[in-house]
């Protein structure tokens, strides 16, 4: 699903992310070293930036959910931001086709939202403490 909230910075997509989540922060940097060049910014949800930039942006909803806000000011959040997110990346762009196979809509956000719920236990056992 796709709301407005306001633009980005010109080009780049924006990441919002849980900053305090060892998991979220590895998917940054895992997502960091694929992008293509000017590709994405990352903010923290909890950043007063974040807040600053995007005040329409309730702090709940980037604490549920990664939120992608794209440079025409479309936000698209959650397991709707990953395809996006994976065109966006170096080698991965035939990933994103995944999420139109049959199926996928259904599971791809139950995924997501489990994987949410629990990325803290996650990073734990991963060895991913929270920052």
């Amino acid at each position: 699903m796709s709301t407005r909230t306001g633009k980005g910075a010109p080009g780049l997509a924006v990441v919002i992310h849980d900053g305090t989540c060892g998991l979220c922060q590895g998917s940054v940097g895992w997502v960091s070293r694929r992008a293509r060049p000017g590709a994405f910014e990352f903010l923290p949800c909890q950043a007063p930036e974040r807040q600053a930039r995007y005040p329409a942006m309730a702090e709940a909803t980037c604490m549920e959910a990664i939120q992608l806000v794209l440079p025409d000011g479309r936000v698209l959040g959650g397991a709707d931001a990953l395809p996006e997110i994976l065109r966006r990346l170096r080698g991965w762009r035939w990933a994103a086709a995944l999420f139109r196979l049959p199926g996928a809509g259904l599971v791809a956000p139950l995924a997501y939202r489990w994987i949410a719920r629990n990325r803290y236990r996650i990073s734990c056992a991963i060895g991913a403490s929270r920052a």
